[in-house]
């Protein structure tokens, strides 16, 4: 579905070109979600969660590519990424086998002893993700950010920071996992033991998919992202006459070229100083700032946020239209009401029914009187 959504943005490109406020919005919920997810990405400790977080701030990217006007480069991230994180997954998949379905990486450590192939996958992964030149994510994702940067919407400047601080964040949080997951001494030493490469069937697929990340990006290059996007899109993308954003591309300053490298460098070195060189900063820093560490582990409290703004608001509405409207009003005036009113009169009617002689006599007497006293007055 998320994929979905960048290939229905690319296919409306008709529609944004003609519609530049829209392309403004696109980039800033691009590049706020590609930061938002890189931040909460820093501190969780379940594999798998890291990189779904990590999906998320890669989606984050392509709908700044297509905010940009660079629909092309935004496929094309989509296309690599698709090699590289399919990997990553499955690849926590191995590690998860192997650890015997433990999937929190604090419990892991030294793997890459035991399942040196999982570990070399994910490396190559981790490389393709984080940017490492000739890399298939090296390629597209660079490419989107020349595109922020050229783009000439008023949020290209925002979604172009963003974009680079998350690319600093990236190679982080994914270092991170690496050295937690397969460096240092083994946390849980009996599963660590225990552990062993995943089967063929896993293995296999795995080979296919570090080929894709490593060899996805060069040579699909110019189609995507190149002299050759006209011919290879054809009529499914639509670049408007003033949208020069993919030749202006080729002509960022060379400064602006090398900074996602050079934020991918430093997010490297500072996760090996973090998790290899000196593991006791990381506690000692949550420890020092643990609000705002509380702050990114739970997700920015989005859950809290979102119940508190619309589920709670929301049940309790439903309570109210169910409680005050389904029972006490259209139950209770309604046809459910009506119905029950009617027996409530034919029960009192019915203890008139006594079938004594005595009691109809009675009512009888009391009738007479009434309508001889009625007619009396009515003669006057």
């Amino acid at each position: 579905m998320v994929t979905a959504g960048v290939f229905m943005v690319a296919r409306l490109s008709p529609l944004f070109e003609l519609a530049p406020n829209a392309q403004s919005f696109v980039i800033f919920i691009g590049a706020t979600t590609a930061m938002f997810a890189a931040t909460v990405g820093l501190v969780q400790n379940d594999i798998k969660r890291i990189i779904a977080y990590s999906t998320c701030s890669q989606l984050g990217y392509m709908f700044v590519a297509m905010g940009c006007g660079a629909y092309s480069v935004g496929m094309f991230h989509l296309f690599t990424h698709a090699f590289f994180k399919a990997l990553l997954f499955l690849g926590s998949g191995a590690v998860i086998l192997a650890m015997h379905h433990e999937q929190d990486i604090r419990h892991m450590g030294g793997l890459k002893d035991r399942i040196p192939y999982t570990y070399i996958v994910m490396i190559i992964g981790t490389l393709a993700l984080t940017g490492f030149p000739l890399t298939a994510g090296y390629f597209s994702k660079d490419a989107i950010i020349e595109a922020a940067f050229v783009a000439k919407s008023p949020m290209a400047l925002y979604g172009f920071i963003c974009t680079v601080g998350a690319a600093l964040l990236t190679s982080f949080y994914s270092w991170r996992l690496i050295f937690k997951t397969f460096h240092g001494e083994p946390h849980d030493r009996k599963h660590w033991k225990e552990a062993h490469e995943s089967p063929m069937v896993m293995l296999i697929p795995l080979g296919f998919l570090a080929f894709g990340s490593i060899v996805a990006g060069l040579p699909f290059k110019e189609v995507f992202a190149g002299h050759g996007v006209e011919g290879f899109f054809r009529e499914s993308l639509t670049f408007a006459k003033s949208n020069s954003v993919l030749e202006d591309m080729h002509h960022v300053p060379l400064a602006i070229g090398i900074l996602p490298t050079v934020m991918m460098a430093i997010g490297f070195l500072v996760a090996w100083h973090f998790y290899i060189r000196r593991p006791d900063i990381p506690v000692e820093l949550a420890r020092q700032h643990e609000v705002l560490y509380k702050f990114l582990l739970n997700k920015w409290y989005f859950d809290e946020i979102y119940d508190a703004i619309f589920v709670r608001p929301i049940k309790w509405l439903g309570r109210l239209l169910w409680k005050g409207g389904d029972g006490w009003l259209i139950d209770g005036f309604g046809p459910d009401g009506v119905s029950a009113r009617v027996l409530d009169v034919t029960r009192n009617v019915m203890r008139l029914q006594t079938g004594y002689l005595y009691h109809y006599a009675f009512a009888m007497l009391i009738g007479a009187a009434a309508f001889i006293t009625w007619f009396m007055f009515a003669m006057h």
